[in-house]
């Protein structure tokens, strides 16, 4: 009986204790693109939406793996969230030591402008709020950890 507590408690401790790492020092934000995503048409209106587009690097010295990202948009100078968008940014099979994860990352709000005006007649709008958007990333527990903050380009984006 006390081997199989042993095997058992054994197991469990291997499933749930991976490889930690520290998410702020290991992972760096890089090749950035930001600007305002055409969405399309919403209610017969254009709409607009805030996006970042980027890439991982692993600048550790050892592979690290299961990094969450949480983009966070706002307009400039207001703190209340302006929408958010959830991703994984290094599954579980890892990225190696100095290596740049593969494809790009694009995160969008899911709130943004909408007018009748043209898209680009939007983006010129006297009443148009800038927006920036704070980059979080985290590996495991409920701790968040900022990675980057980026304005928002007012440049349209069609991909």
């Amino acid at each position: 009986m006390k081997r199989v507590v042993f095997f058992v408690t054994a197991a469990l401790c291997l499933a749930g204790c991976g490889h930690k790492f520290d998410v702020e020092k290991s992972v760096k934000v890089t090749d950035v693109h930001t600007g305002w995503y055409d969405a399309g048409i919403q209610d017969g209106k254009n709409k607009l939406v805030p996006s970042i587009t980027f890439k991982l690097q692993n600048v550790s010295t050892e592979p690290i793996e299961s990094v969450q990202i949480l983009a966070v948009f706002r307009q400039v100078g207001d703190t209340q969230s302006w929408g958010d968008h959830y991703a994984t940014g290094i599954d579980r099979d890892g990225l190696p030591a100095g290596q740049i994860t593969p494809g790009f990352l694009v995160l969008r709000s899911n709130l943004g402008y909408t007018g009748t005006e043209s898209r680009l007649q939007m983006l010129q709008n006297r009443n148009f709020v800038d927006a920036k958007v704070d980059v979080l990333g985290k590996h495991g527990g409920p701790t968040w950890y900022k990675l980057g903050e980026y304005k928002i380009d007012r440049q349209l984006l069609t991909q």
